[in-house]
């Protein structure tokens, strides 16, 4: 029931930065994923895009793939567009992996990928993202 639900993250479609059209997220099905919030503006960005690049270099080759959704909802921490957001990632930290898009991950106007993601996690602290860098890790197999 559980996997049934969670393939149902597939369906989504969104739209990576620079690119005309939008994407499912189909395209990363049977692939290891890991999900996160980022802003380039954050106390947490050096260590983490570092922590990033080198996870996305290491494992890339066996399916592993990291989405990155800009966020500016935690402390104005994301203020850069999109090609602004693309090229500090790209030029500073050497980022491969996917740039998607600045969304929100809280509130009225929470990107469909965070409503989906928070309503399948659970946990401790309830469905409200805290801060920058959180992390969603989801199974090839589902």
């Amino acid at each position: 029931m559980l996997r049934r639900h969670l393939r149902r993250l597939y369906t989504i479609s969104m739209s990576r930065i620079l690119m005309e059209r939008m994407f499912l997220l189909a395209k990363f099905k049977g692939k290891v994923l890991l999900i996160v919030n980022e802003a380039s503006k954050c106390g947490l960005t050096s260590s983490n895009y570092t922590e990033l690049s080198h996870l996305y270099e290491k494992y890339k080759t066996q399916g592993f793939k990291i989405l990155a959704l800009p966020c500016d909802q935690f402390g104005g921490q994301e203020p850069g567009s999109n090609p602004q957001i693309k090229e500090f990632a790209c030029t500073r930290f050497k980022a491969e992996f996917p740039i998607f898009d600045k969304v929100d991950v809280n509130g009225p106007s929470t990107a469909l990928v965070y409503q989906f993601l928070k309503s399948s996690a659970g946990g401790f602290l309830g469905d409200l993202k805290k801060w920058n860098f959180e992390k969603f890790l989801v199974d090839k197999n589902v």
